[in-house]
This record gives structure tokens, sequence and C-alpha cells, in this order.
């Protein structure tokens, strides 16, 4: 198999979409003699900061030594990037020779795999053939019936925060959200919180209780002095002090779980050395969280897709980019989809923007820019639509580099590539 024709293998089940529960994975790791369980796992659940969370652990116990795998999604520029192992992408050789062991595998299934079930399948074959100290192992949606839950057991679970998102499928209030991360939570493995309202870690803590699991939740009281820059955040935990490349003041909560999640992997017999805290915390990097992709003009980017992520966005613009104008206001390049509550994102962005161009991502859950202006028009700020996303950032950079202020492109983590691609032509 090449690797054009396993990822032809791999997406040709698309049309199956999420089908939520893990008797399909549980039927295909038993017929590839279960390769998970030869594994460590860190379990991670969360509506934001589970990716960030993810990339800056890895990248600790990277720094301590340990060959470490990392599974996440989606991606964000080339699909290998979703199975990653000392931090580089699976190779192309790999990914075909692991997915034929799968395909293998999967033929003859009463119920075929749905394509993030088959990715999964993946990664587990990958990490058990190349032996990895720990993996990773970020949850597609949910907890309770996505695919990463059928590991039998993890060293800890993170459920990184709740919030509202997915509610069609997950439930429309924070409790119920909450109820279906926390079934990742594995009998007497310690569990850490992190963001949430009262009602969600009610539901946490409960369900930790009756698995037996020590319940821990970051305590966000103990970040001081933070310094905000466009390159990364210092800031204080505790006694430690602290450094991060990825910029924006929500990565300081989500370094702070990092902190709190390492401590309790000590508790529990993992030998992590302080300098490799700092080490793995100060080489950490993740894609399309704040990221700046050019500096002349200011283009950051922002993959915040929810009202959560837009708070953090908002929280960010008006501490890090608002000192660079005179009136506080920035340019704003917007695509989203259609099944988010974009109004409610729209409202809470309208008032930092002085102008604002709206897109569609290429993608069929897409919201169309003309609809996304037309949200911004009724809170107030002009926006001009464009149907061509690269006609879109073309504009958009000029309009920011004419009036010297900072762009900001967020709404889809889905777009990433193709602004990219479009400032990297300009």
């Amino acid at each position: 198999m090449t690797y054009e024709e396993a990822l032809a293998y791999i997406h040709s089940v698309d049309w199956k979409g999420s089908r939520p529960g893990l008797g399909r994975i549980s039927v295909l790791t038993e017929r590839l003699g279960h390769p998970e369980d030869s594994l460590r796992f860190l379990h991670i659940a969360g509506t934001n900061g589970k990716g960030s969370t993810s990339a800056m652990l890895a990248s600790v116990l990277r720094s301590a030594g340990y060959r470490v795998g990392l599974f996440t999604s989606p991606y964000v520029e080339r699909f290998n990037e979703r199975i990653m192992l000392d931090g580089e992408p699976i190779s192309d050789e790999d990914l075909a020779r692991d997915t034929e062991t799968v395909k293998n595998a999967a033929e003859g299934m009463e119920d075929a795999p749905t394509e993030f079930e088959l990715i999964t399948a993946v990664a587990f074959v990958y990490y058990q053939r190349v032996g990895c100290d720990f993996v990773v192992l970020e949850c597609g949606l949910g907890g309770r019936w996505d695919a990463t839950n059928v590991i039998r057991t993890s060293i800890l679970s993170v459920i990184t925060g709740i919030a509202l998102d997915h509610c069609a499928v997950l439930g429309d209030t924070t409790a119920k959200i909450a109820a279906e991360k926390a079934g990742i939570i594995k009998p007497g493995i310690p569990v850490l919180f992190g963001e949430g309202d009262g009602d969600a870690e009610t539901v946490i803590r409960e369900k930790a209780e009756e698995q037996g699991s020590a319940y821990t939740r970051t305590d966000f009281s103990r970040i001081s002095e933070i310094r905000p820059g466009l390159d990364g955040t210092a800031f204080r935990f505790g006694e430690r002090e602290v450094t991060i490349r990825l910029p924006g003041l929500y990565q300081t909560r989500n370094a702070a779980t990092v902190l709190t999640a390492i401590d309790l992997l000590r508790a529990s017999g993992i030998a992590i050395p302080e300098d490799a805290v700092t080490d793995g915390l100060a080489r950490a990097r993740w894609k399309a969280r704040f990221e700046i992709l050019s500096r002349d003009p200011l283009v950051i980017y922002d993959g915040a897709h929810n009202p959560q992520g837009i708070a953090g966005a908002v929280e960010n613009i008006r501490t890090i980019l608002s000192p660079l104008t005179e009136d506080g206001r920035v340019t704003l390049l917007m695509g989203v989809m259609a099944d988010k509550d974009h109004d409610k994102m729209i409202a809470m962005l309208a008032p930092l923007a002085v102008h604002v161009t709206t897109v569609t991502p290429a993608n069929a859950r897409s919201l169309d820019s003309a609809e996304a202006a037309r949200e911004f028009a009724a809170h107030g700020t002009a926006a001009i639509s464009f149907d061509c996303l690269e006609d879109g950032v073309r504009y958009a950079m000029a309009v920011a580099e004419n009036e010297g202020r900072p762009l900001v492109c967020l709404g889809s983590l889905y777009m990433y590539a193709d602004v990219k691609r479009a400032i990297r032509s300009e």
C-alpha cells in the first residue's frame, strides 16, 4: 500500500461521519491483537485547550528523555500531523504500512469502522510497533463514546475544561457535556480537571468518586505576574517561574493544568526532572493558537471556534494587540461553521474590529460568508464578504497594512492551511 492509497482508504469511509460508540473500535482492536494494551496513555478530553495541553505535556515528557506519541485531531496542514512521535509526524511510509495492517484487520467487519476509528487504530498499531514510553491521547469528540476510549486504562485522565460546544451530540448544558467527557475516567486512575462551572465540576468530581479515582482541580489562583507578548508568555505558577512559547493568556491556564499534571505523574513514580519541565514548556509549539503568520503586516491566526474559545481570543486581542493601535481596535478575517453559536461569537468580536472580512471555509458545514457579514452588521460593525478565501485574505492584508493594524484570522481550524497558503503567496 502506498501513502496515497492509505489516505484514499481512510477517507473512503468519511460518508459514515461521526457515529459514537465503542462497538466497532472494540472489534477492530481485538482483530489487531489489542495493540493499545501494551501502551501507557495520558488521556485528554475537554471542550477547549486539549490540543495545546497535549502538546505541552508531550514536550515535557520528551525533554525528560521518554519516547512519546501524540495523537490529536484535526490536522491543520497535513494528515500525518494527527499521529506524532517525538515531535515529528508519522512518515508516509509508516502511515502506509500501518494502515495496510488495519485495513486487513477491518476487512469483513459486519459494521465497518468510521474514519476516526481507522485513524485511532493506525495510531495504536504504530505506537506499539515503535515502542513508545507514553502516548498523549487526545479525544476526538466527547469522551465516553469516543473511539480513543476503547483503551482499558491510562495513567492519568485530564479534562481541560467544559463549555457549550457540539451540543447536538454531547448535550445542551455543561453538566450533560461534563458527563460525556467524564466517560474517560478509569477506575483508580487519577483525574485532573481544569476550567468549568460548578455544575460541570460536580459531575466530574462525582464520577471520579464513583470510580475510586483521586480528583484534582487545577488551582488557577496560583498564576501570577503574567508578562504576555507576541512571542510567548512568562508568568509564575506558585513558586515556579514559567516561560512558554505559546502566546496568549489562555495558554497560562493550559500550562497550569500541565504543571499540575506533571506533579500528579511524579506522585505516581514517573521521573520528570525540573529542568525537563522548564525546557519542555519552552520548546512546545502548537499551530493555529494565536500563531504569528506574518509580521509585516502583523497577521495572527487563532483557531477559536466556539464562544469560550472566542472569549480567549478577545482576551488576547485586548491584552496583546490593542496596545499596538491608538483606539485599541484590530482588523478581522473570519470564517465559521454554521453549526456553531456564530452570532454570539460575532457579538463578542464586533466591538474590537474596525474592518471585518468574512470568508467561507472549504467545508460543507461552513456558514456562508455573506450571512456572517450580515451578522457583523447587525452588531454594528461593517463587513465585506468574499466567496474566494484567497481574495478575502489578500483584501484583509491590504487593509491591515494600509491602516497599520494587526489582522486576526479566526473562527475555524478548517481554513488555517488555506489562509497560510494565501499569505505566503502575498
